[in-house]
């Protein structure tokens, strides 16, 4: 066995190579084969480099596709054969390191811009063929009324040894001579020809100005005209032909004859639209691809004054389960019966179904009672999907998500209805899937909303726009202020001030809570120490910082480190900092999980229990957390904002501060909003409290202010 070629370049002519040795039998050329390939090395280059550019260039394709039928690849299987060998080999040969997936994608757009720039050509090509024909049917012209009045031989000559179909009728129609070329183009014998009536080919596609300019021509008020015209041929098939039909003058000008020129062009618009077939539907399913259903879409979009459209965008829930467990040929033969599945639920006037890619499919219905139709399209494309399908001997129940758009024609945009279905679908996907969802504006805004501040944040905390404010902690027992929580916000350029509620789980979704509650960490504990240098000494006692872990940041490796190396940067001691954890992030924790928080609790930094009550947790099972501080959910202190207060509530509360001190852990209380409710509190034996009673979280001064006036007096 050969080895593979080392470089880059090497693999590159590797690939022509291939590329020569399957189009060259199929070729009209006098190049040798390496003369051949030579020619494909630099057209193979330009595939490579459009494969791996940063930005797709359909250009790249449609130029290569072009320049093989300049390179006298015209036969329709040279073009079947290119795009066979691109597809099987140039991203072996020519993706490098890139990801295969994408560069599989990428082949496949190259392959569409290759066979829509090669019929481009062919097609400017045949106009240049059929321009140089109409020069020969005027030559023509001139020659057979020349042979008319000189010499028979000559005109029998000319006409018998064209190589295109000619044929003479007088100005009635009827045809008077054909050449073997045009007999043989209908499968007809010169009796069956001549004789006939012109008129008698009239063919349902024929344009509408066809007939017009023929009557102009008869009546002598045109000397030529040119279209493509089809017929129909004895068996039944259909000729379709490039036809120049001339008026032919005697020798005083008067009109005579009409003399017509046709050219097979049949094979070449098969070809056209099996192209043109191959760039607008999908190739696994056959189904309408983006390309076709977008341009129904807009059409549908576009129609007039009481239309209106209706749109289901279909996900498949769990396909990905389906390729990684059974193999993507499965995957390929669930698609497929899908696709015909849906293809049945869509068979009504106005309606059609297309694959978007992967097990993306939308169905169109169109007209003017949309609003009725719609829901019933949707309803049996859910009933065609319920029963199994089998696969390789299994039988896979398939469920899908649908979102629903429908409106009046003329208000939006292709791509705003597709975007408002697939923000419907993926609504309802994660409503529990297997169901579909009308589009709803308030809800499209706020996923566009929430869409632009995912988008956003990997670039706002570079741009500095987050920043912190600080809500003080109370010590109950004699109103001393004992630390803050830090509370993160973000002031975005469009929205203002946003709350953590906006955000957080944005960036927990992306990953970038990681490096955000690092930044948090850092800036608390820095103003931590900036108010132990501002009081001096021990007269304050030493305040302390309260920061939020999320769940994200506790499984991430690098916690324990990133905190040890903060402190000792800043020079603040670990029992200056208390680290909150939401209860129902430790709800049936394990060992692993833990491990991090008992070794910053070995450290001394302090861990709190963030929204005790609301986790559903087993009170039995603080005992193996490593926590110091219970923060009490101010679910449970509500209704001591009024007097009398809830005796349950007390109760509830009295018995949650019993068992905390119990287990040596201090309590907070968080929403303290009135005098009676601290007091309250303070009575039932809590331990540190929070809230507007005291202070809303606000910026650092603030809360030195406070901290000297309590330490004042």
């Amino acid at each position: 066995m050969s080895a593979e070629p080392d470089g880059p370049e090497d693999r590159l002519r590797r690939f022509a190579t291939i590329w020569s040795r399957a189009v060259f039998p199929v070729t009209s050329t006098s190049s040798t084969r390496p003369e051949f390939e030579a020619r494909l090395v630099p057209l193979a280059r330009r595939l490579s480099e459009a494969l791996r550019a940063r930005a797709f260039d359909a250009d790249a394709g449609r130029a290569v596709g072009a320049a093989l039928v300049r390179a006298h690849c015209t036969d329709p299987e040279a073009l079947s054969r290119t795009l066979d060998c691109v597809d099987a080999y140039l991203v072996l040969y020519c993706g490098e390191d890139g990801d295969r997936e994408d560069l599989r994608a990428r082949s496949a757009r190259l392959q569409h811009a290759m066979a829509a720039g090669y019929a481009q050509a062919l097609r400017e090509r045949t106009l240049a063929e059929q321009e140089a024909i109409a020069q020969a049917a005027l030559k023509a012209q001139g020659v057979v009324a020349q042979a008319l009045h000189a010499t028979e031989a000559r005109f029998r000559a000319v006409f018998e040894g064209a190589a295109i179909g000619i044929g003479i009728a007088d100005l009635k129609g009827n045809i008077l001579q054909v050449n073997g070329a045009l007999r043989r183009m209908f499968g007809l014998s010169e009796q069956g020809l001549l004789g006939r009536d012109v008129k008698d080919w009239v063919h349902p596609d024929d344009a509408p100005h066809t007939w017009r300019l023929y009557d102009e021509l008869v009546s002598g008020e045109r000397e030529h005209y040119h279209l493509e015209k089809a017929f129909y041929r004895p068996d039944g098939t259909v000729l379709w032909t490039n036809l120049t039909v001339s008026l032919l003058r005697d020798a005083d000008g008067a009109p005579q004859y009409q003399l017509a020129l046709m050219e097979d062009t049949t094979e070449r618009r098969l070809l056209n639209l099996r192209l043109r077939y191959e760039a607008t539907h999908d190739a696994l399913t056959g189904l309408p691809n983006r390309t076709f259903f977008f341009e129904r879409l807009e059409k549908a979009l576009g129609a007039g004054e009481g239309q209106r459209f209706g749109l289901c965008y279909l996900d498949l829930d769990g396909f990905k389960t389906v390729n990684d467990s059974l193999g993507h040929a499965a995957g390929d033969r669930l698609l497929v019966e899908v696709a015909d599945r849906l293809q049945a639920c869509a068979t009504a006037p106005g309606e059609m179904v297309a694959r978007l890619g992967g097990d993306e499919f939308v169905a169109l219905t169109t007209g003017p009672d949309t609003q009725r139709k719609v829901d019933a399209l949707a309803a049996r494309i859910m009933n065609a999907l319920l029963a199994p399908i089998s696969i390789d001997g299994r039988e896979l129940t398939v469920r899908g998500s649908i979102g629903i758009v429908e409106g009046p024609a003329g208000e939006r945009s292709a791509a705003e209805v597709l975007r408002s279905a697939d923000i419907t679908m993926y609504r309802a996907k994660s409503a529990g899937g297997n169901r579909f969802e009308l589009a709803d504006e308030e809800a499209d805004a706020r996923a566009i909303t929430r869409h632009g501040l995912t988008t956003a944040l990997p670039t706002a905390l570079d741009r500095g726009e987050f920043f912190i404010e600080y809500q003080p902690l109370v010590h109950l027992g004699d109103g001393s202020v004992r630390g803050a929580e830090a509370l993160v916000r973000w002031l975005h350029p469009q929205h203002g001030v946003l709350s953590p509620d906006r955000f957080i789980p944005l960036a927990e979704d992306t990953g970038l809570i990681v490096p955000l509650g690092r930044w948090v960490l850092e800036q608390s504990v820095r103003q931590a120490r900036d108010w132990r240098d501002r009081h001096g000494g021990e007269a304050l006692g030493p305040l302390r910082i309260n920061v939020n872990l999320s769940p994200c940041q506790l499984t991430h490796p690098g916690l324990v480190q990133d905190t040890l190396d903060i402190l000792e940067r800043t020079g603040v001691a670990p029992d200056a900092l208390c680290l909150e954890v939401t209860e129902s992030a430790l709800i049936g924790a394990d060992d692993d999980l833990l491990k991090p928080l008992r070794r910053l609790a070995e450290m001394g930094v302090d861990i709190a229990l963030d929204d005790f009550g609301t986790g559903y947790s087993n009170l039995a099972n603080l005992r193996r957390l490593p926590v110091s501080v219970l923060k009490l959910d101010r679910s449970f202190t509500q209704s001591m904002q009024q007097y009398p207060a809830d005796p349950v509530d007390l109760k509830i509360v009295e018995g949650i501060v019993s068992l905390a001190h119990s287990l040596d852990l201090t309590v907070t209380v968080e929403g303290v909003e009135t005098g009676a409710q601290a007091e309250q509190l303070r009575i039932l034996g809590c331990d540190t409290a929070q809230g507007w009673y005291y202070a809303r979280p606000g910026p650092p001064d603030r809360l030195h202010e406070l901290a000297l006036v309590d330490a004042t007096g």
